[in-house]
């Protein structure tokens, strides 16, 4: 199971954290991705991250503003957002499968329920 959190309402510019809490599986062992989807759009790939942290994919939209990370002891994994535009805004979701890293590519089996985004004015 993944639980997203730290969503909400911002101004264009601020910044947010958004946390992932798993449960029920061996979250070390696991991929874990960010991604999004906007109004009218489709799901997008914004931040992948490896088991172990050692290796890290983000889209070109988001480079150099969000980071990804996890923090295996606590079966969470994180995602800052710096800069936010209201073009981020969207239904961020988290999720995990259990193949070898290959960026934000593979079957994402675990998925959470979302945490809203919404950069405005």
């Amino acid at each position: 199971q993944l639980v997203e959190s730290g969503g909400g309402l911002v101004q264009p510019g601020e910044s947010l954290r958004l946390s992932c809490a798993a449960s029920e599986f061996s979250f070390e062992y696991y991929v874990i991705g960010w991604f999004r989807q906007a109004p009218g759009k489709g799901r997008e790939a914004v931040a992948c991250i490896s088991s172990r942290s050692s290796r890290s994919n983000y889209a070109d939209f988001v480079k150099g503003r969000f980071t990804i990370s996890r923090d295996n002891a606590r079966d969470m994994a994180y995602l800052q957002m710096n800069s936010l535009t209201p073009e981020d805004t969207a239904v961020y979701y988290c999720a995990a499968h259990d193949q070898p890293f290959n960026n934000c590519s593979g079957y994402f089996g675990f998925w959470g329920r979302g945490t809203q985004v919404t950069v405005s004015s």
